[in-house]
């Protein structure tokens, strides 16, 4: 089922939870909102759930405006986070349990209950309560009930919050797989980036209520609109580094030091206007190099060896940068290195506004580092 969101508004007496929200989400997709506590992601699916309704815009199920329609009547599963299970039921019962509200036939209720619980894979529990499951099997029980309605859109408010790191990454994995099978649309509101980058179609990143990005979860990690998308998307966080445009010769001043950079992308701002910048360059885009043209120099301050990748932390003047260098390429404590940046792998946005400026690039042999 398409899902439209068309200036959305949500207001708590003064306080404006969502801010003319304009989305549009393809059927069969599964889209993250995505944001920091208080951005607006969880009050956004309780309007698509019909828990709140919005205080303007419209909201469409297809062709069929639904802002006046109960929850019951929306055909909406829905998976909270602490589950909901009814713990003095069976994991049959509690699976049955939407059937049995509407009078499904009990037959009827039982076999699609345990053709849910097959699809989830927890048919071999069917008789067990609740308290003698693990986390992540009543995670799956909450999510065969809220499917066995049938439902044409499924909405996850951060079902995987409450499970160990090992078992968060077996489930999302479980939900894309049911939800890829399944065919139905779901939006998964999460608070956690890596979350959403690994199961979505696309992510919608949301700030203070506000529309930020969305876009395919790649596409918003590679093209960030703004330095707040930047900032969010990655871990380690991108660096962000201020520096002065120059345009008399296209290149870029790292502030308070003597390092230059030149340019190899156009930018969308005057070309005679000296502009302060935020120079963007995430930590795998760093290398060291021997040059000393189009280069950094850095001193080092720390190397941690994290698994497969060695992050190194360096100072440029005041200011720390990370970077994660190339498992050959070893450096230590209190070296002065020099780090060039990878061909066309950054970005700059407006000091003041944080827009994304960088345009497009430049054809040109050399590079930035």
């Amino acid at each position: 089922m398409r899902i439209e969101l068309r200036d959305i508004t949500m207001k708590f007496d003064d306080v404006t939870a969502v801010d003319r929200l304009n989305v549009t989400i393809n059927d069969a997709e599964l889209v993250s909102l995505l944001g920091p506590s208080g951005c607006g992601k969880s009050t956004t699916l309780f309007m698509l759930a019909g828990l709140y309704k919005p205080t303007s815009g419209q909201l469409f199920f297809g062709e069929k405006l639904v802002n006046d329609i109960e929850p019951e009547h929306r055909e909406i599963g829905m998976v909270f986070q602490n589950y909901a299970l009814y713990p003095h039921m069976t994991v049959l019962k509690n699976i049955m349990f939407p059937l049995r509200m509407t009078k499904v036939p009990k037959k009827e209720a039982e076999e699609r209950a345990i053709e849910m619980a097959k699809l989830v894979q927890i048919d071999h529990l069917l008789m067990r309560k609740p308290k003698q499951l693990s986390g992540g099997q009543q995670q799956r029980v909450a999510i065969a009930r809220a499917l066995v309605k049938q439902p044409k859109l499924l909405l996850l408010d951060e079902p995987l919050s409450n499970l160990d790191a090992r078992l968060r990454l077996e489930m999302r994995e479980e939900i894309r797989r049911i939800q890829q099978e399944v065919g139905i649309t779901t939006i998964f509101v999460t608070h956690d980036q890596e979350e959403a980058m690994s199961i979505s179609d696309k992510v919608l990143l949301m700030k203070d209520g506000k529309f930020q990005q969305f876009s395919p979860p790649q596409q918003m990690y590679d093209r960030p609109v703004n330095a707040f998308v930047g900032k969010f998307m990655g871990n380690p966080p991108i660096n962000m580094i201020p520096v002065n445009y120059q345009p008399s010769n296209q290149s870029l001043h790292i502030k308070d030091t003597k390092n230059s950079l030149q340019l190899d992308k156009q930018l969308a701002i005057p070309n005679d206007s000296e502009k302060e910048l935020l120079l963007g360059v995430r930590a795998e885009d760093f290398f060291v190099t021997d040059s000393e043209d189009n280069s950094i120099t850095a001193r080092v301050e720390l190397v941690e060896r994290i698994g497969r990748d060695t992050l190194l932390t360096a100072t440029v003047g005041e200011l720390k940068i990370r970077a994660l260098l190339d498992p050959e390429q070893t450096t230590n404590s209190g070296d002065a290195i020099k780090l060039s940046i990878r061909k066309d792998r950054y970005h700059l946005f407006d000091a003041e506004s944080g827009q994304n400026v960088a345009i497009e690039s430049i054809e040109k042999k050399e590079r930035v580092g």
